[in-house]
């Protein structure tokens, strides 16, 4: 097992493109830490950078205290497993999990031992004498997997590895990944797209965004305290709920926006607020009077879930109010008032980043 330190790396490609710009992000040793964000973010440019798949432009990756930047990727100590299962489909499961072991030399009986070991924690015994296409997709993801854990690496490095998986699938999976990292206790890397999955998965989350990391922290400290509306934005399902605001004087040190929610006026740092976000759950539904006039226009039945979409005015986005199961949902073209928890809201300046309220 082993840490991971990535220290101002730096990845541009032909034309000029900077994919990554100057990344510092401290991985612990037995960690599982997910990059996530939107597509073209540098999260997976990163992971190959690390696996050393990619050159560094510049910067360096320490593995267990070592610089690895100018070791091949078989020298690193990590092994990968990508979004494509990327399996021999001419050899058994036994065969592509004990692979890389026999190139390495190893004597067949222990690697028929090790295959075996793995095989076992992966529930996955019975198909080692299969060929891949004898396969579902998510018994081709656990034999994936299991060709990297018998390498014993120090770390792991998973590329999108449920992409390719239905939903039902990728829940199964999710859980079986979780529970791995309980038994190995090994550093792990883990990139993705999705929202739940790093919120489910990860002992920290590194959020990127156009080759930045915008923040690290625990998935709950991102969901409650996003350092900016990117951050608020991208998680939560359904997505935060902005407006526009516009103070006005209402004491020392405060302001009232037209939502009727107290924002924290500029002060000495000359930052004003000029977004509100707040959450589904944290916006009730009331009569017209009693809260910002709206009009519901899309319901949405989610099983146990019910969304009401209202808009509060012509050139303001639809808001997100998540209803409690106990009230008769409203329908389309109803008049409503919006009550926002207004010790739930949160607030960013003209350039996105948050401010304290």
């Amino acid at each position: 097992m082993a840490d991971v330190q990535l220290r101002g790396l730096r990845k541009r490609y032909s034309g000029g493109v900077e994919v990554l710009k100057g990344i510092d992000l401290d991985i612990a040793d037995g960690e599982f830490t997910v990059f996530v964000g939107p597509s073209g973010c540098g999260k997976s440019t990163l992971l190959r950078m690390i696996a050393g798949l990619e050159d560094i432009d510049a910067g360096d990756v320490r593995i267990g205290g070592r610089s690895v930047a100018a070791l091949d990727a078989s020298q690193r100590g990590v092994a990968m497993v990508f979004q494509s299962y990327a399996l021999y489909p001419h050899m058994t499961v036994e065969q592509n999990m004990g692979f890389a072991l026999k190139m390495s030399g190893l004597p067949r009986a222990e690697v028929r031992e090790r295959v075996g070991q793995v095989a076992e924690i992966l529930q996955i015994g019975p198909l080692l004498q299969r060929r891949p296409r004898e396969l579902s997709g998510g018994q081709r993801q656990r034999v994936a997997i299991g060709r990297a854990i018998v390498r014993r690496p120090e770390v792991f490095l998973f590329d999108e590895p449920l992409s390719n998986l239905d939903a039902a699938l990728r829940v199964q999976m999710r859980l079986e990944l979780a529970r791995l990292h309980r038994e190995l206790g090994t550093t792990m890397i883990y990139v993705t797209h999705d929202q739940v999955e790093a919120m489910t998965l990860g002992d920290r989350i590194a959020l990127f965004n156009a080759g930045r990391v915008e923040q690290v922290g625990t998935p709950l400290s991102l969901f409650e305290q996003p350092a900016s509306r990117f951050v608020a934005g991208f998680l939560g399902t359904p997505t935060m709920n902005f407006l526009t605001v516009s103070a006005t004087p209402a004491g020392p040190g405060e302001g009232l926006s037209r939502a009727g929610v107290r924002v924290p006026q500029a002060g000495a740092s000359a930052r004003r607020p000029t977004t509100l976000g707040v959450r589904a759950n944290d916006i009730a539904l009331a009569a017209p009077e009693q809260g910002l006039p709206a009009f519901i226009e899309v319901i949405e039945h989610l099983g146990d879930t019910v969304i009401a979409h209202a808009r509060w005015a012509p050139d303001q986005p639809l808001i997100a109010v998540r209803l409690a199961p106990d009230v008769p949902p409203p329908r389309a073209g109803d008049a409503v008032g919006l009550r926002i928890r207004t010790e739930r809201a949160h607030f960013f300046d003209a350039e996105g980043h948050a401010i304290a309220a």
